[in-house]
């Protein structure tokens, strides 16, 4: 056999992580310890109300089996997710749990929410039909929410059809185990709508008496008693993000993106960097190139209509300005302040974490920080710490 084409021994165990962050263009650190303090402060906020957990969206970037073990864990029992395949994966890592589906119940699937012992949000007055022939013909008590649209204009049953199926459900409650609503505006505690949802949630529970409610999202948890009920369903806050935009995070801080300087190179005073030509050199300047973009879910957008990225990412200790537009693979950041002797090819840029947090990096992509979790690429060298 040739050179060419001779076998190459596989890397150790100890040795495959060190592979896997060699050949990555960047290193993403998940605190599952930070998650489930987060979880922990947050259910200390809503007692005697029962904290979940909401693990859609691969946990919000973060790993939804990783995350759902480690919440099961510390003792979270209900979780809530958009889709049915997310669904599935939850119950393979934690079977004991309760785990609701956030976007419904798809045509034909009731059978597979009874297999997985899975419970559906029931959105509209079709699929609550669909969902009580199935509970009928098949005497299954598994479960389901229903959802009532209490302002969002989304999904959910209107005031008027929720009032009209409340007697029938009072007699025959086709295993409702929750009724619940969502909030428009949670993360503005000024704004008016809140109280009007809460007023109206109220009226909903009076409706489905004895059946447990939910209302709170993250920023709602901090709207008060009132808005608590039986259950609360955090999503962002239990990964860093702010749920009290304007104040103080009471979240602790859970990922950090650092990306690999493949190249450091100075330009003269005029030159400019990136497509486009939107960034230019107002002196010397020292610049690195790291090995991510927005494939890696560093978004492009910037925090004005000219597309200059804007930001920050700290290099050798130091914060540093993003130079020109993101790219698919690549940015630059302008060091020129760091010491030359600070900085060389190979080493790390933090473009979240330490000082730098996800809501920050969020603004500066003119986006919220839901977008940058969710967005962060499968390109990543993922270490799991905490666990």
């Amino acid at each position: 056999m040739s050179a060419r084409h001779s076998k190459v021994p596989s890397p150790k165990p100890a040795d495959a992580k060190a592979s896997a962050d060699a050949e990555a263009g960047g290193i993403l650190t998940i605190d599952l310890s930070a998650i489930v303090e987060n979880w922990r402060t947050l259910g200390r906020l809503v007692l005697p109300a029962e904290c979940a957990a909401v693990v859609k969206g691969e946990a919000y970037g973060c790993g939804i089996e990783q995350v759902s073990t480690a919440l099961t864990k510390a003792g979270c029992g209900t979780f809530f997710v958009a889709q049915l395949g997310e669904a599935r994966r939850v119950r393979a890592v934690v079977p004991e749990a309760t785990i609701y589906v956030l976007n419904g119940l798809p045509p034909g699937t009731a059978p597979i929410f009874a297999e997985l012992h899975l419970r559906p949000v029931l959105n509209s007055l079709t699929e609550l039909a669909e969902w009580a022939s199935f509970v009928t013909a098949n005497a299954w008590r598994g479960g389901a929410a229903l959802h009532v649209d209490t302002g969002m204009n989304r999904l959910g049953l209107s005031l008027q059809e929720a009032a009209a199926v409340a007697p029938r459900l009072r007699g025959d409650p086709h295993g409702i185990s929750l009724v619940m609503s969502h909030f428009v505006s949670a993360e503005n505690d000024a704004d008016p709508r809140n109280s009007e949802q809460i007023e109206m949630f109220r009226d909903i529970r009076v409706m489905f008496r004895g059946v447990p409610a939910s209302l709170a999202n993250s920023s709602g948890i901090f709207l008060g008693a009132a808005a608590h009920c039986d259950l609360v369903r955090p999503g962002a806050a239990l990964y860093g993000a702010n749920p009290t935009p304007g104040r103080k995070n009471p979240m602790r801080p859970v990922v950090e993106v650092k990306g690999r300087i493949v190249q450091v190179r100075d330009i003269p005073r005029g030159a400019t960097v990136g497509y486009g030509a939107t960034w230019t050199a107002k002196r010397p300047t020292r610049i690195v190139v790291v090995s991510v973009g927005y494939a890696d879910g560093y978004l492009r957008a910037g925090d004005n209509s000219s597309w200059r990225a804007g930001g920050e990412a700290i290099v050798a200790g130091k914060r540093c300005a993003i130079a020109g537009r993101i790219s698919m693979d690549l940015l630059a950041l302008d060091i020129t302040d760091v010491p030359k002797d600070g900085v060389r090819r190979g080493d790390f840029a933090t473009l979240i974490g330490a000082d730098i947090g996800v809501d920050e990096v969020a603004a500066h992509r003119g986006t919220i920080a839901y977008e940058i979790l969710t967005s962060l690429g499968r390109r990543y060298s993922r270490h799991y710490i905490g666990d």
